[in-house]
């Protein structure tokens, strides 16, 4: 007879497996999906679209916001995935200028991680966590007037969740 220890054991060993195998797919980044799929998987994948765009001709725009990526999944109007890439590189930053509207920059590199207010100049900052070669500390930002909801300047800033670099020599 065995222990209860040992099936102890077994039990946990049994449910970290299952649990293992279940977490596949939220390991699996949105851009692993096949060109082709359709629309409702990538619905009820990856935890849900943090964000649902039109597209012109009728198709639709997947937001999926994974910590320091943010994937976009185009589908056609008969709900096909079409096109799909990851929106928080230093490329597509690039292609937001002033003057834009909100709706224009979350079609764009969808929902910010963070959003803080200006009150003296009223406006809004909006931030955004990528990775790349500037280094983990470092944020995308968006200032959007809060009169005319349009981009009024953008560049990097440091994130504060970093620790501040030390002073001391």
């Amino acid at each position: 007879m065995k222990s209860i220890a040992r099936r102890m054991f077994g039990w946990l060993m049994l449910a970290s497996i299952a649990l293992a195998v279940s977490s596949c797919g939220v390991l699996t980044p949105p851009g692993a999906l096949p060109l082709g799929a359709p629309i409702d998987e990538a619905r009820h994948a990856f935890g849900g679209p943090s964000g649902e765009y039109p597209l012109p001709g009728g198709g639709t725009r997947l937001e999926f916001r994974q910590h320091k990526q943010t994937y976009m999944l185009d589908f056609d109007a008969g709900g096909r995935l079409v096109s799909k890439q990851q929106v928080l590189t230093l490329a597509t930053f690039a292609t937001i200028k002033p003057g834009m509207t909100r709706a224009d920059v979350l079609l764009r590199i969808g929902h910010p991680v963070g959003v803080f207010p200006v009150g003296w100049q009223k406006l809004q900052v909006w931030n955004y966590r990528f990775g790349g070669i500037e280094g983990d500390c470092v944020l995308f930002q968006v200032s959007i007037s809060n009169s005319t909801g349009l981009v009024s300047d953008v560049g990097q800033g440091m994130d504060p969740a970093c620790d501040a670099p030390s002073r001391e020599k």
